[in-house]
């Protein structure tokens, strides 16, 4: 609550203000591309006109349809911290619904707080868009700390009253299980928010997330939309990026136009270890088809993690095949999210493994790591007839 108290403030109502923004407070619903009606908590409506629109409205918790979920008093990301900071304690059994990012930040984050946490996931294995290494780095990192991941189980129903609730879980061999629990956190993904403000009226194509072209606008050259309501990645900072191009669009159109760019989009999974990837990852490259070279380094050789207690972990870097291009590169470790920067940074600007080998590198620091990985791809490459060449020399100057 203190962490929450600080951070407040960086998007309050009285920030913006100060920053010359008129904030106006209730429900917005666009009439037409240049019409929006605000109905005031008071019931009131003001009216406004404008030249163009931004669309900024989001995502929410994805709902299942379970059995006895609506009655199970079941919370989401979103409701969770006003239900618990309403106790004076944690939940004692707590049931997460959900192997992505936020259902294993979640597990894991009340697992450490003390809660007894049961994680269920529909699928084989956990974080399901990342490797197979990552995937099973995660579940060891869930285990380790207590979470009891049951893979490769469905939600069937929720059963039972205050007090005694359970969700009961089917397996793949279709045996049941009852989870008793005093918390059930649903963390299944999360839906761009599409309806209630006009879109439908307006004919804009709202199948997943509001239809946009490559630079954020709509089906009205003046109507942009950005962040989860455009989709395709659900990223607080890709969010920030694409209203930088959704802005200065809407602002400056007429005279020049910028494409988003998604050339390099960096993402974390906040666990302990932290799972940070950019680019492509090994499952990605051969779905579509791309030849690379995976290099992968492991952390507990370097000195920094020894030092720190957290000597375990990786780096992988993919390159294209028989080039120094960085494609893609994942880090499983502590601070993993820091280091990424380097690979986000090298990738934007077309920097190779060489350049990385190349720039020097603080001792001892966690990302020394990214230096010896890029030394490992370079000995995979070493010239073979050149050392050989001064092999000989240097035996001939030895006499």
């Amino acid at each position: 609550e203190q962490i929450v108290a600080a951070i407040e403030p960086h998007d309050s109502v009285e920030r913006f203000t100060g920053l010359g923004v008129d904030v106006e407070q209730g429900h917005a619903t666009i009439v037409d591309p240049w019409t929006v009606d605000i109905r005031r908590h008071d019931g009131s409506i003001q009216r406004l006109t404008t030249r163009s629109i931004v669309i900024a409205a989001g995502a929410a918790p994805a709902i299942p349809d379970i059995p006895g979920l609506a009655d199970s008093g079941y919370v989401t990301s979103d409701t969770l911290w006003e239900r618990f900071a309403a106790l004076d304690h944690i939940p004692e059994r707590l049931v997460v619904l959900g192997g992505g990012p936020i259902g294993c930040e979640l597990a894991q984050a009340f697992a450490l707080l003390g809660a007894s946490v049961t994680q269920v996931e529909v699928a084989p294995r956990l974080l399901l868009r990342e490797d197979d290494d990552v995937s099973a780095a995660a579940l060891a990192s869930q285990q380790a700390v207590g979470v009891d991941v049951r893979l490769n189980s469905r939600a069937v129903r929720c059963e039972g009253g205050q007090g005694d609730r359970r969700l009961v879980i089917a397996a793949a061999d279709g045996s049941e299980t009852a989870l008793p629990y005093d918390a059930l956190l649903v963390a299944v993904g999360r839906q761009a928010r599409l309806t209630g403000y006009g879109l439908e009226a307006l004919g804009i194509d709202t199948d997943r997330t509001v239809a946009t072209d490559d630079y954020l606008a709509t089906l009205y050259p003046n109507i942009y939309a950005a962040g989860d309501v455009a989709g395709p990645y659900q990223l607080t900072h890709v969010a920030s990026h694409q209203a930088w191009f959704a802005t200065v669009n809407a602002l400056f159109g007429q005279f020049k136009r910028f494409k988003a760019d998604y050339r390099v989009i960096p993402a974390v999974t906040f666990l302990d270890p932290e799972i940070a990837r950019v680019g492509l990852n090994e499952r990605e490259a051969a779905a579509q088809g791309i030849a690379v070279d995976v290099t992968t380094y492991g952390l507990d050789d370097l000195d920094r993690a020894i030092a720190d207690g957290t000597a375990h972990g990786f780096v992988k870097l993919l390159t294209a095949a028989g080039k120094d291009r960085i494609v893609g590169a994942t880090i499983v470790g502590a601070q993993a999210g820091e280091m990424l920067s380097e690979f986000v940074m090298a990738m934007k600007f077309g920097l190779g493994a060489n350049k990385v080998l190349a720039t020097i590198h603080s001792y001892p620091t966690m990302a020394e790591a990214n230096k010896y990985v890029a030394g490992q791809w370079k000995q995979a490459r070493k010239p073979e007839r050149l050392l050989a060449l001064v092999d000989r020399y240097h035996r001939w100057r030895r006499g």
